[in-house]
């Protein structure tokens, strides 16, 4: 699998006092659509938050574990599906359409926590 670049993703009920955070913290700036915000720097993303309206902020590390995904696009997500599910991932959430231009697929890795493989 050749991964293009690597995006972790905050699940937040307030898109914009998360987004204005982060980009403030790396000097970047906020591409904003409905449910997602995009923090560039240099042009670059560096981070995005997802609008979790339900959301619940962990506890840890006195209590529940840390709320955080991994997004990794890549170029071939079938490649890149077969390859994680041979090292032990479990496909949590297909693609509605897996021939579309873009979209993404969730899955667990063995311990459990979230990742996504998007094209």
């Amino acid at each position: 699998m050749q991964i293009k670049w690597e995006l972790v993703v905050f699940d937040a009920p307030d898109l914009e006092v998360e987004s204005r955070f982060w980009a403030a913290v790396y000097g970047g700036t906020v591409e904003a659509d409905d449910e997602w915000h995009t923090v560039s720097v240099d042009g670059r993303p560096k981070l995005a938050v997802q609008l979790a309206p339900d959301h619940q902020p962990p506890e840890w590390p006195d209590g529940t574990p840390q709320q955080i995904h991994l997004d990794l696009i890549v170029e071939d997500p079938q490649a890149a599906h077969d390859e994680v599910m041979a090292l032990g991932a479990r496909l949590l959430k297909p693609a509605r359409d897996v021939t579309s231009k873009e979209g993404f697929q969730v899955y667990a890795d063995p311990a459990g926590h979230p990742f996504c493989i998007c094209w």
